[in-house]
This record gives structure tokens, C-alpha cells and sequence, in this order.
């Protein structure tokens, strides 16, 4: 999820742990640790585009990081504030980590929960960022941050942010299911033969689906909204994998694949291979865009190195995507 919703989380998580005892404080320690597991990314700085992919939402994410730092960060703040238990600390540390990914586990991208085994927890029930679930909880965690830490509304309003938080995220299994029986049927009815469907909220909502089908040659992508009158529609997108030649056996293609979880396809433009990870969909609400969310550029040297280039984002398409969206939210 995105930083201020980590935030909101590791500070209310905070509060459950330590608000009686430091007040704000257990707010303030666990906003900051809700937001230290995301430190991966600077791994673009240090390394290639694949290899900094595979580390996103790795070993930071994972509750052997939680089980090993919790009590180190534990330990470093009990030695300089007022409050000296360590267990006190190291509690609330371990939460506010251990939370983070087990909420980024409901999006698309996923979290390696169990690292070091080789498996990302992806639920994709929920964007990364969705307003739903994060005004309302940080309403309620700023209410309880006015009252004394002794008070018992202070509890209550802060348990209330994160059991309507919590039932949100619960209700978001309901409304994928619901979405992917929508498309499954719409799949049957015009007899499309398939062997798997990824489905996924639409950006910033969950009343907009959008959902990847798996056909022999291609990809079927499509839209669903709750609000919608007219039979859903699907865009073919060839798959073809065959491009990628002697490249497919590359170390850094293969491990694009991997992290695409195989949903990908490959075009050719000007001479030039572009890697498409299907998992985030299109920026564009336009038929047969090949804008894809997360598009790279495959580029081989003289000496058989490959160098994967992750094309850079226009906010043009931003705001256009973000207005098409809202329209297609309200239905076909």
C-alpha cells in the first residue's frame, strides 16, 4: 500500500501496543515503522531493474525481518527514551513491521510473507491505493490522538479505525468474487475457451475490476464495473513470446517473467523488445492501447548482456486514465 496508509496503520497498530503507557509517542514509533520495510526500494539506486524488482516486498517484508530487527529497533529506543522496556518496544515494533505486509499482501504486487521460500502472497482484492480504506481509518486515528492516553474513548476511536478498516478489507474478498463470477460467466456465454483469470481492482476503487484471461495465443483483457448494463467486452493481446528468440533463456528475462508470475507480453516497435507485465493493466482506457502500467525495455549488447529499462510514466496519461476511470466506474 502506499506510504501514508502504512503510516496510519503502524501508528494505530502503535497505539494498541504502547498509547496507555507513552501516549502520541507509540503513535509517532510505529508511523515510522510502518514505513521502514518499504526502505527496499533503494535498491534501484544499487542495482539493475530486475534485480531491484525481485528484492521489492522481499526479506523487509517478511516475518523472519519482523522476528529479527523488531527487538534491534526495540532495543535502540528503549536505550535514549523515558520509557525503558524493551519488551514494551520491540512489541510494537514487531506489530507495526509484521502488519505492513501482511496489508501488502492484498494488492496486486504481493508480499514475499514467508521469505526465504519462494513464494509471493497476492491476494489482489484491494489498489495500493484506495481512499476507502484509508480516510476513514486515519479520521479516527486523528480523533483518538486528541484524547489523553489514559482515556478510554482514546482506545475506543483508535480499535474503531481498525475494525473499519479491517471490515473493508474483508469486504473486498466479497466484491472480487462477485467480480470474477461476472467474468467467468461473461467467458461461457461467448464460449471463449480459456485456461486461467487473474482478476484485480481497478485503480483507487473496488467498484471497477479488471480482469487478464489466459488463451492459447493471447491475453483477453476486460473490464467490469457493479454498475454496468451492457455484456463485458474483451481485448485480445497476442501473447507473442516467440519475439524474445535466444533472449527468452537470458538470467534477467527470465527473472521479469518470474516476477510477472508469467503474465506478460512482448511487442516490437521500432526494432526494439518491450517486456509488458500484465499484472497492472493499461494506463490508458482505450481499445487495443499498448500503454501498459508497468512497460520495459529489453536492450542486448554486442557481448549477450541484456539490460532491462522500465519506460518512464507520462502524467498526461495519468490524469487522462484518471478521468476515463472515474466515467467508466458509473458503468458501461
Amino acid at each position: 500500500m502506499d506510504s501514508l496508509t502504512q503510516i496510519v496503520l503502524g501508528a494505530a497498530v502503535g497505539e494498541v501496543v504502547l498509547g496507555k503507557k507513552v501516549g502520541n509517542k507509540a503513535m509517532l514509533y510505529g508511523a515510522i515503522a510502518g514505513t521502514i520495510p518499504d526502505l527496499d526500494v533503494l535498491a534501484s539506486h544499487f542495482t539493475d531493474t530486475a534485480t531491484a524488482l525481485s528484492i521489492h516486498r522481499g526479506f523487509t517484508h517478511s516475518i523472519i525481518f519482523s522476528v529479527l530487527f523488531a527487538p534491534v529497533f526495540g532495543w535502540l529506543v528503549s536505550r535514549y527514551e523515558s520509557y525503558k522496556s524493551f519488551k514494551g518496544w520491540s512489541l510494537l515494533f514487531f506489530w507495526a513491521f509484521v502488519t505492513h505486509p501482511i496489508l501488502d499482501a492484498h494488492t496486486t504486487w504481493g508480499t514475499q510473507l514467508f521469505w526465504p521460500f519462494d513464494l509471493r502472497l497476492a491476494f489482489k482484492t484491494i489498489f495500493v491505493i484506495d481512499p476507502l480504506y484509508t480516510l476513514p481509518f486515519l479520521v479516527f486515528l486523528i480523533l483518538a490522538m486528541r484524547q489523553k492516553r489514559t482515556t478510554a474513548k482514546r482506545a475506543r476511536l483508535n480499535k474503531i479505525g481498525l475494525m473499519v478498516s479491517s471490515t473493508y478489507l474483508a469486504l473486498t474478498f466479497i466484491l472480487k468474487w462477485a467480480a470474477f463470477t461476472q467474468f467467468k460467466e461473461a467467458l461461457e456465454r461467448q464460449q471463449i475457451a480459456y485456461t486461467q483469470i487473474d482478476t484485480r481492482p481497478a485503480p483507487l476503487n473496488t467498484i471497477l475490476w479488471s480482469a487478464n484471461v489466459e488463451t492459447e495465443d493471447a491475453y483477453l483483457l476486460g473490464n467490469y464495473s457493479f454498475f454496468d448494463t451492457q455484456p463485458i467486452s474483451f481485448v485480445s493481446y497476442p501473447k507473442n513470446h516467440n519475439l524474445l528468440g535466444a533472449l527468452a533463456k537470458n538470467e534477467k528475462v527470465q527473472r521479469m517473467i518470474a516476477i510477472s508470475e508469467g503474465w506478460y507480453t512482448i511487442n516490437k516497435e521500432k526494432n526494439t523488445l518491450y517486456f509488458n507485465d500484465l499484472r497492472f493493466g493499461l494506463l490508458s482506457m482505450e481499445p487495443n492501447s499498448q500503454n501498459f502500467v508497468f512497460k520495459y525495455k529489453i536492450v542486448p549488447d554486442d557481448v549477450g548482456n541484456v539490460k532491462i529499462v522500465e519506460e518512464p510514466k507520462k502524467t498526461r496519461d495519468g490524469k487522462k486514465m484518471l478521468a476515463n476511470l472515474w466515467e467508466r466506474v458509473k458503468g458501461n
